[in-house]
């Protein structure tokens, strides 16, 4: 297998979980943008929000998002990675994997996490803001799509890599 598969997504709908077991079942490099971004800013992303405001970390999501499309394996985007034009651009030509998820899921999922900046305070109020800001972004850069409400996982995976056999 050549080329990166991008997994993009709302907050909860699974991209940090199914990402690692998609590269491990491909035998191929996972690499999660947020985490590229925090390791190498050394702070968490709630840092850099509270430190440096959203548009800067945006622009850092942008760079690296942009920098990482390149190799071979799995890449999970954040779930606001798609607000960005040039990033949507980018990502053309891509196998783009949107995992969709309902907000009820999503909320049982990521619950009171502190480190998703912009869940803090109502979080199935903010996720239901963010799915219908973010919905059409999803849709318009995905090449597929999987609904994660009712498959684990390894599920997931299982369908994805039916998927890419069937392209073959």
């Amino acid at each position: 297998m050549t080329g990166t598969i991008v997994l993009v997504g709302a907050p909860g709908s699974g991209k940090s979980t199914v990402g690692p077991l998609l590269a491990a079942r491909l035998g191929v490099a996972f690499v999660d943008v947020d985490g590229v971004i925090e390791e190498r800013a050394g702070r968490s992303i709630a840092e850099i929000f509270a430190d440096d405001g959203e548009p800067a970390f945006r622009a850092l999501e942008e760079s690296t998002t942009a920098e990482l499309l390149g190799g071979p394996g799995v890449l999970s985007l954040g779930g606001g990675a798609v607000l960005s034009a040039a990033t949507r651009k980018a990502l053309r030509g891509h196998r783009v994997v949107w995992l969709q998820v309902s907000a009820s899921t999503a909320v049982s999922r990521v619950g009171l996490n502190e480190a998703r900046p912009l869940l803090l305070g109502n979080v199935r109020g903010r996720l239901i803001k963010l799915l219908a800001e973010r919905t059409p972004l999803y849709a318009e850069v995905a090449t597929e799509r999987v609904e994660t409400d009712v498959l684990t996982p390894a599920a997931v995976v299982d369908v994805l890599v039916g998927t890419a056999s069937a392209r073959a």
